[in-house]
């Protein structure tokens, strides 16, 4: 059996970018994981950047109402793929997360009194 899973946690750094390619709809996220080490008595930062891909219809649309400074929970598998480059016309390899869910992560908006209020005196919508 053979595992391809990744999980990262992190925040945008850009707002998402929703793309049309060959009449098929996706969604780029890129997201920044941090790291520190100790070298010599001093904290190293390290960011690295993580370019995601979102396919899927629900999937796609949500993570295109993302924006940045979003922390998120990402999870998928590790893709490579190969392009030839129009600048030095030599073949590149790119790195990406095929994403199968995100989780956002940020701490929900405090509600005002009066949305509260409102709230509680709308009735409930069900589900068909």
């Amino acid at each position: 059996m053979y595992t391809n899973k990744v999980t990262l946690i992190g925040f945008l750094g850009s707002d998402a970018e929703v793309r049309t390619n060959d009449d098929r709809s996706f969604t780029t996220l890129s997201l920044a994981t941090k790291s520190s080490y100790k070298k010599d008595g001093k904290y190293v930062e390290h960011t690295e950047w993580h370019r995601c891909v979102v396919f899927g219809k629900k999937l796609a649309e949500f993570a295109g109402t993302l924006k940045k400074g979003a922390h998120l929970m990402v999870e998928g598998e590790l893709r490579s793929r190969k392009y030839t480059s129009t600048k030095s016309n030599t073949e590149q390899t790119i790195w990406e997360i095929r994403v199968d869910s995100i989780l956002k992560l940020d701490r929900a908006a405090k509600a005002t009194a009066e949305e509260q209020d409102e709230e509680a005196a709308a009735p409930e919508e069900v589900a068909a």
